[in-house]
């Protein structure tokens, strides 16, 4: 990452027309192998015994522990295992480096890497050009490497799968933005307001899609992609030998907006990061 500049005129023209952007070569080769190599280690230095071990277990006995580890995580670093990681005693069976399936959710608070990539003058910049006045950062997770822009007072997105993008050669599926502008996005995420599952889509369903409904985009390693919340996105399931690691942070704007507390994600009384809720901005922590 060098400068400090935002979004070109142009850049801004073709997110607004599009609803997502590629910017290759945002970061440089050195600070992607940085950020991989701060993962490796985090993934290494898990230690199995500091967790829950009925989180790793199945059985409907366990789903109420799985579920609590997950609604808890907005503030920590937790791992989340492919299906298939763990035996029916909550043993690992499975290389750890290759059984993640993602870590966070606050990996741009507790670990020094991903804080310095998440939190710069050129992401503020970047953020402010796309319109935000005061850019802050709920939750990032160790899956993707994108930024999804979405203004607070946007509904949830209603996401079929996950975008995820590191390695050269890896195609992002993005449906095309007059799609969601023109249906409006009303499938909801939200935490459930009643007793069983924490959380809940409410509203009508949407429509089947296809894969002829996402328009294929080519993406390199060190691209910065910035998808606006309400765009649908997907990526299918990695079945090759190569794994395809990445980093995505979410940005939400916070001047004169009310973070709902129907978002599945909440802060601590605290904050998001055990501070004040000040301290996530992007402007804040760049120092």
């Amino acid at each position: 990452m060098e400068g400090s500049g935002g979004l070109s005129p142009a850049q801004v023209e073709e997110y607004e027309k599009n609803g997502f952007l590629v910017i290759e070569n945002f970061f440089s080769l050195e600070e992607v192998e940085e950020m991989r190599n701060a993962m490796y280690d985090i993934v290494e230095k898990m230690n199995l015994e500091d967790h829950p071990k009925s989180i790793f277990t199945t059985g409907e006995d366990q789903t109420k522990f799985r579920d609590d580890y997950f609604m808890t995580s907005g503030d920590k670093i937790r791992f989340f295992f492919e299906e298939g990681a763990f035996n029916d005693k909550g043993e690992l069976i499975k290389d750890k480096q290759k059984a993640i399936n993602k870590v966070g959710h606050a990996l741009h608070v507790w670990n020094p890497v991903f804080k310095k990539m998440t939190f710069n003058k050129q992401i503020e910049a970047v953020a402010k050009s796309a319109g935000f006045k005061h850019p802050v950062v709920p939750q990032s997770i160790n899956q993707e490497l994108v930024v999804k822009l979405t203004h607070i007072e946007t509904p949830p997105s209603c996401i079929q799968s996950h975008p995820v993008l590191w390695e050269s050669g890896f195609h992002l599926k993005i449906a095309p933005w007059r799609m969601a502008v023109c249906k409006g996005i009303k499938l909801r995420f939200i935490r459930n307001p009643e007793a069983g599952t924490p959380t809940i889509f409410t509203g009508p369903k949407e429509e089947p899609r296809d894969d002829n409904d996402y328009n294929p985009q080519l993406t390199k390693k060190g691209c910065l992609v910035l998808i606006h919340g309400a765009v649908l996105h997907r990526s299918f399931a990695n079945k090759s030998e190569k794994s395809r690691h990445a980093y995505t942070f979410h940005i939400v704007e916070q001047e004169n907006t009310e973070y709902s507390k129907e978002n599945w994600l909440q802060p601590t009384p605290e904050g998001f990061n055990g501070s004040s809720t000040k301290t996530f901005s992007i402007s804040a922590l760049m120092s």
